[in-house]
C-alpha cells in the first residue's frame, strides 16, 4: 500500500490522506485547511493527485477540518460514495451547508466593500453545493465491515464528538489505523475511545502532544461562576461551539440546578445549529454517556431560540439568566449581539469554555483587553471574563499514551504523528519514544510512504 499525507501533516488542520493499492484509491478524511491565511490558501490550490477521481472516501468525523472539503470534491465532479458513521452524516448535514452559506455571505461582503483583490470574489463552495454533496454520504455502523475496491474497512468509536471514529484499513496483508481525533477517557459527555486492534501502521493525532489538561474540576468551576454572577444580579454569557460543547453545557447547567448547587434561572440556547445538533445528540444518545431521559431533561430545561426575532426578545429578559450562543471564540454569531447589550455591565460575566485561538475576540478578552471592536464600534469590557477549563474533547499526550497501552499493538508498530503543530509533534514524539517500544515518525506534508508485508 501507498500512503500520501495531503493534510494535517506538520499542522493541525486539513486532514486528508490518500491510500492506494495497485487497483484502488481511497481518501481518508477530506478536511478544509483553517486558521492562518497561508494554510487557507491550500484550499484554493488545484486538487492534489486527482483526488476527485478516487474510488471512495471515508470520514473519521464531522468537524470541518476533517470533512468540510468534501463539497469541493463534489464541485469538481466526484460522485462516489462517502462512508462514515450515521451520526457523523447527521452532523455533516448541519456543518457543510452552514459553511457554504457563511462563505457566500463573506464573498458578498468582500465584494460590496471592495476588500478583495479579486473583482468578483467567490466562495470556496456555496450552500447549494454543500447540500448536494450530502447525497454522497453512506452511513455505516461501528464495527460494520465494508470494502472499497480491494481495501477492507471498519470504524471504531473514538469518543471526541458524536459519531467520531478511528478508521481501520486493510489490504495487501497490511493493516493501517487512522486515529482521527481521539477523545478523553473520562469525558463528561462522550464515551472513552475504544482500544485499537493489532496494527502495522498508525496515523496518530498530536493536538495536545505538548500539554496536559487542567486537573481542576469543571463542575466546580461552572458552579462558582454561575453563583458569582447570580449573586450580583447579572447575566451569564457563554460563547459556545455548536457541536459538542453546547450540548455538554446544557447538561451540566441543568444537572447543577437539579442538585440545587446553583439557583434555577432561565437558560437560552441562542444558536439554530446548536439546537439542531442537540436534537441529533438526543437521537443518537446510545453513542454517548447521557441517557435519553438526561437528553430530554436538558432540552426541557433550556429555551431554544431558533429565529432572529426570538433572539432579540432575550434582551427583554430581566434578572439573572444564562445565554449560550455561537461562536465559541466570539468571531461571529449571535453572541456578538448579546455582547453589545451586556459587555458594559459590571454585573455580567462572559464565560469562555474552550480554546481561544490567537487573534480572536475571545483570546483578546481572556488576555484582559479593556475594549473590543464589534461591528465597527469599540465596546468597553466591564463584564467579568472567566474561563472554564477541562472540557476539551481531545485526549492529551498522557491520555493517548494510556490508550495505546490498552490497545493490542505489536512492538514493531510504525506510528506517524499527524494533526499537530510543530511543538506538539516534537513533544509527542519525544514522549512516545520514551514510553513505548514503537517506531515513531512525524509525517511530512505531501510525504509518501509505502507499506508491504
Amino acid at each position: 500500500m501507498r500512503l500520501t499525507f495531503l493534510g494535517a501533516a506538520e499542522t493541525v488542520t486539513g486532514s486528508k490522506y490518500l491510500l492506494e493499492t495497485a487497483t484502488t484509491r481511497v481518501l481518508i478524511d477530506c478536511g478544509m485547511f483553517q486558521g492562518y491565511k497561508w494554510l487557507r490558501r491550500r484550499n484554493w490550490q488545484p486538487l492534489p493527485l486527482g483526488i476527485n477521481h478516487v474510488d471512495g472516501v471515508v470520514l473519521t468525523h464531522a468537524h470541518l477540518d476533517h470533512s468540510g472539503f468534501l463539497p469541493v470534491l463534489y464541485r469538481e465532479g466526484y460522485r462516489g460514495r462517502v462512508f462514515t458513521h450515521a451520526a457523523t452524516a447527521g452532523l455533516c448535514g448541519l456543518l457543510w451547508p452552514d459553511s457554504g452559506k457563511i462563505q457566500e455571505e463573506d464573498a458578498k461582503f468582500y465584494q460590496r466593500h471592495k476588500l478583495s483583490k479579486h473583482q468578483n470574489p467567490e466562495p470556496l463552495y456555496d450552500e447549494a453545493t454543500a447540500e448536494a454533496a450530502l447525497t454522497l454520504l453512506e452511513p455505516v455502523e461501528f464495527h460494520q465491515p465494508f470494502s472499497i475496491g480491494d481495501i477492507q474497512f471498519s470504524l471504531r468509536p473514538a469518543g471526541h464528538i458524536l459519531g467520531a471514529a478511528s478508521i481501520i484499513a486493510e489490504a495487501d496483508g497490511v493493516r493501517i489505523g487512522f486515529s482521527g481525533d481521539v477523545g478523553r477517557p473520562n469525558d463528561i459527555l462522550m464515551m472513552p475511545p475504544e482500544p485499537l486492534p493489532e496494527l502495522d501502521v498508525l496515523l496518530l493525532e498530536a493536538t495536545y502532544g505538548d500539554r496536559r489538561h487542567d486537573p481542576e474540576d469543571p463542575w466546580q468551576q461552572l458552579t462558582d461562576v454561575v453563583n458569582e454572577t447570580a449573586s450580583s444580579g447579572g447575566v451569564l454569557l457563554i460563547p459556545s461551539f455548536a457541536v459538542g460543547r453546547a450540548q455538554l453545557l446544557q447538561h451540566m447547567l441543568i444537572t447543577l440546578m437539579q442538585q440545587k448547587k446553583i439557583p434555577r434561572m432561565p437558560i437560552f440556547l441562542d444558536s439554530p445549529m446548536a439546537i439542531n445538533a442537540s436534537e441529533l445528540y438526543q437521537q443518537f444518545h446510545q453513542y454517548h454517556r447521557l441517557t435519553a431521559e438526561q437528553c430530554y431533561a436538558a432540552a426541557a430545561g433550556v429555551e431554544y431560540t431558533r429565529h432572529v426575532e426570538d433572539s432579540k426578545q432575550i434582551a427583554q429578559q430581566t434578572g439573572p439568566h444564562i445565554i449560550i450562543a455561537g461562536s465559541g471564540m466570539a468571531t461571529g454569531g449571535r453572541i456578538l449581539h448579546h455582547f453589545k447589550h451586556w459587555l458594559g455591565d459590571h454585573r455580567a460575566t462572559v464565560l469562555f469554555s474552550g480554546h481561544q485561538a490567537g487573534g480572536t475576540r475571545g483570546a483578546k478578552m481572556v488576555q484582559g483587553v479593556e475594549r473590543i471592536k464589534l461591528h465597527g464600534e469599540w465596546l468597553p469590557v466591564k463584564a467579568r471574563i472567566r474561563q472554564l477549563n477541562g472540557l476539551s474533547g481531545h485526549a492529551d499526550y498522557s491520555e493517548i499514551g494510556d490508550w495505546l497501552k490498552a490497545s493490542k499493538l505489536p512492538p514493531q508498530l510504525q506510528i506517524f504523528l499527524v494533526h499537530g503543530e510543530p511543538d506538539s509533534l516534537e513533544a509527542m514524539s519525544d514522549y512516545l519514544k520514551q514510553e513505548t517500544p514503537f517506531d515513531i515518525n512525524v509525517a511530512d506534508y505531501m510525504g509518501v510512504q509505502h507499506f508491504k508485508r
